[in-house]
């Protein structure tokens, strides 16, 4: 069977779906892998490299592309890149398929087997596999070095001959795994982290981590199965609007993290609680590209308010961080294709009925397939 990974082509876009480790493991396997010419340059991989561990570095892409097997990808491919696509290959990417219905359709059309990276169950077995924890991770780790690029003052304490320094005071809100790594990259850098989420039962991490728990009674709250925070009603969200309030006007940094998979970002820091903020404090919000977890965040961009408070609204800070970035992803790709590989009959087979492949699976056999998606019968 044959691989091919197209060059992305979304602006900005600095990772790559597979590093020469991973190209030497899937061909260890018997599998053929084919990249175009420069693939690994955003990376400052060369050619030769990939060449070393077997794959073909092909100068035309589009022939590759529609005879390949398996394609990888990074972001959905566009109707133009689905055209070339030959019918019945496996094409992995992130589909956001909650927002992307028409792509979904068309997809199926074309007899394409179509996984969405963030559908992978957050399972034990599939942990190997799961893109979004660990692009998540470098998220969480970047978050704070981007904050600390932009406050005017340094993170830890320090004692000097004209005084002692005060540590900066962080508070994460949202304490999934880019929330984790915030918190330890934050601790690292000397700060005094405080940390807040909706689910009673990350304390103890965020505690061993060396950050203060805020408890905030929400009353009944929870995580779903795949581990999210639920949704909080109305009325929990003023609550925690209220009791959040007095730990940010403390803070010189706030890392917002709360993402809700396939729906808008909740709103969780107001422009009240940004006016009662200290000039100079800065939040970077990583639930952006949903809409923001603060209501003056502007996607991609930055706003500096009028008491002097900046919000940055990065889109992928993941994507500062290519060579890691590729790493991770590269691995998971290679560890979902190697779970499924049939090495002795060279087939990659597809079973719906695969607890990580049916949770992933949108497309198949020229149908939606997928239980969130398909069209609902009658009976």
């Amino acid at each position: 069977m044959h691989i091919h990974c197209p060059i992305e082509t979304t602006p900005n876009e600095t990772r790559v779906t597979l590093l020469p480790d991973s190209v030497k493991t899937l061909v260890a396997a018997g599998l053929a892998v084919s990249l175009p010419r420069g693939f690994g340059k955003t990376c400052l991989i060369p050619d030769s490299d990939y060449e070393a561990v077997g794959a073909t570095m092909t100068g035309d892409a589009d022939a590759a592309l529609a005879s390949a097997d398996i394609v990888l990808g990074i972001a959905a491919p566009t109707p133009e890149r689905i055209a070339r696509l030959k019918p019945g290959c496996l094409h992995l990417s992130f589909l956001d398929p909650f927002n992307q219905s028409a792509l979904i359709q068309t997809l199926a059309q074309k007899n394409i087997s179509a996984v969405s990276l963030e559908m992978i169950p957050r399972s034990t077995l599939a942990q190997k596999m799961d893109v979004l924890s660990s692009q998540a991770n470098l998220a969480g780790y970047a978050a704070v070095l981007l904050a600390s690029t932009r406050l005017n003052k340094i993170f830890p304490m320090m004692m000097t001959p004209s005084g002692t320094l005060s540590p900066a005071r962080v508070f994460i809100v949202g304490v999934g795994v880019a929330g984790l790594q915030a918190i330890a990259t934050a601790k690292r850098l000397g700060a005094r982290v405080d940390a807040f989420d909706t689910r009673p039962v990350v304390e103890e991490q965020v505690k061993s981590l060396g950050a203060k728990f805020v408890k905030i009674d929400l009353g009944d709250t929870g995580q779903t199965a795949q581990g999210y925070a639920k949704e909080l009603t109305p009325e929990q969200i003023e609550k925690q609007r209220a009791g959040m309030a007095k730990v940010c006007a403390q803070s010189d940094v706030i890392i917002t993290t709360a993402k809700l998979f396939g729906r808008k970002s909740p709103v969780i820091i107001t422009d009240e609680m940004v006016r009662g903020m200290k000039p100079g404090s800065v939040i970077v919000d990583l639930a952006a590209s949903g809409g923001g977890n603060v209501a003056l965040t502007k996607p991609g961009g930055e706003t500096v308010t009028e008491n002097g408070v900046t919000i940055i609204g990065p889109e992928c800070l993941e994507r500062t961080l290519p060579l890691h970035a590729s790493q991770m992803l590269s691995a998971n790709l290679t560890n979902f294709i190697t779970h499924f590989w049939n090495a002795k009959e060279k087939q990659l087979p597809i079973d719906t009925a695969d607890s990580i492949m049916g949770g992933c699976l949108i497309t198949h056999g020229g149908q939606v397939v997928h239980p969130s998606f398909a069209p609902k019968t009658t009976a």
